[in-house]
């Protein structure tokens, strides 16, 4: 990453894509190379070191370079899913290591924890992510390899603090990677705070457009063993990117600052309007100030506090359902992060061992105008038994 790249504002990294143009053509937007393979010289070496698409495709480059930048690491590998960029932080692993992680956290990747994760060798503890003092008691020296940290968390929207939780494990000799999914690196850069790696469901605002699945995984240090490891799973795992869903994912980079930014403003419209409401329970949402985390993500958060947030009715899981049934603009589908907003009964989702209370609904706020997204759910609301 130039010099000019690193004082410019991240608005204007993603929709320049660092100010690529293709040399050919001189083309604004840039190709897609399609090619599985790449010929060798005459010396048996490889053209700018390509080899095979599964380890490097030019597609990739400037995805990974937009990250880079984005996040302040140094590289960013591309993957088939969050799940598949998640799970390989765990491959890097050996038998015997130790994982903190957080209670309450993307429920496809716990599951996959007590599962696959345990099956593996590997042992848990969890933690409530915003208590700072649980998270240092249960990171042990010499025995915790991996934190792993979840901020704003899924679907209660805790705050981690960061700098806090990595001063710990770095201090016990452990490594820290954060889900920035929700956060966005345009909120939130960890890197900055002291992590090691960072992770997305490249699916959910990165791309922005719920027509992609996609994950990616950017380092702080790319000459760390742990890192080699990730490598070393990414080609050899066989879980990388095709190069079409590379294409689209920078295509929806390039509007990533806009869409965050109207997303933030909607979901603090929603947010103001319905935490005293008398028919919610409770509004959680850490731009508010009756948030636990608030003053942890007033500090952490630079620019909004995201697009994510959760209800809890009052009336019980069966007047959730039935007001989340009552929604029109607000569509009843799993993910987030689009440009359409989106309601999520979470416990129905994730099952009777899922922590998350029967009255919770989850929000994912898209870009439409607030006035009609809370009319919408104004009128769900009041048609709801």
């Amino acid at each position: 990453m130039s010099d000019d790249n690193k004082k410019q504002h991240p608005a204007t990294i993603t929709a320049q894509a660092l100010g690529w143009v293709e040399e050919t053509t001189r083309s604004v937007t840039p190709p897609i190379y399609p090619s599985t393979t790449f010929e060798r010289k005459t010396d048996l070496s490889y053209h700018d070191g390509r080899c095979y698409t599964r380890t490097d495709n030019p597609t990739y480059d400037q995805a990974c370079a937009v990250l880079d930048a984005l996040e302040g690491g140094v590289e960013t590998r591309l993957f088939a899913s969050g799940m598949a960029a998640a799970v390989a932080v765990l491959h890097a692993l050996s038998p015997g290591d130790h994982v903190v992680a957080p209670k309450v956290m993307y429920w496809a990747l716990r599951s996959f924890m007590l599962d696959s994760g345990v099956r593996a060798g590997l042992t848990f503890d969890f933690v409530d992510n915003g208590d700072t003092d649980e998270w240092v008691k249960h990171i042990k020296p010499g025995t915790t390899k991996l934190v792993w940290l979840e901020t704003p968390a899924n679907p209660d929207w805790q705050i981690t603090d960061i700098a806090a939780v990595c001063a710990a494990a770095h201090k016990a000799g452990a490594i820290v990677a954060v889900d920035n999914t929700v956060a966005t690196p345009l909120l939130t850069r960890p890197i900055e705070k002291g992590a090691d790696i960072v992770m997305h469901s490249a699916t959910k605002y990165l791309n922005g457009h719920s027509d992609v699945l996609a994950g990616t995984l950017t380092t702080a240090d790319k000459d760390s063993q742990f890192w080699q490891n990730i490598r070393k799973q990414h080609a050899g795992g066989g879980g990388v990117l095709g190069v079409f869903e590379a294409w689209l994912l920078l295509r929806g980079m390039r509007t990533l600052s806009v869409r965050v930014e109207r997303a933030c403003t909607n979901a603090m419209a929603i947010a103001r309007h319905f935490e005293n409401h008398p028919e919610i329970e409770q509004v959680q949402y850490p731009g508010l100030e009756s948030h636990i985390g608030h003053d942890i993500a007033k500090r952490q958060m630079n620019g909004g506090f995201g697009g994510m947030l959760s209800i809890r009715v009052k009336g019980g899981g069966k007047r959730a359902v039935d007001f989340h049934n009552q929604c029109k603009l607000f569509k009843r589908a799993t993910s987030l992060g689009g440009v359409e907003s989106l309601i999520e009964h979470r416990a129905s989702v994730e099952g009777p061992t899922s922590p998350v209370p029967d009255d919770l609904l989850r929000l994912s706020v898209g870009i439409e105008n607030a006035d009609d997204l809370i009319n919408d759910l104004e009128t769900a609301l009041a048609n709801s038994k």
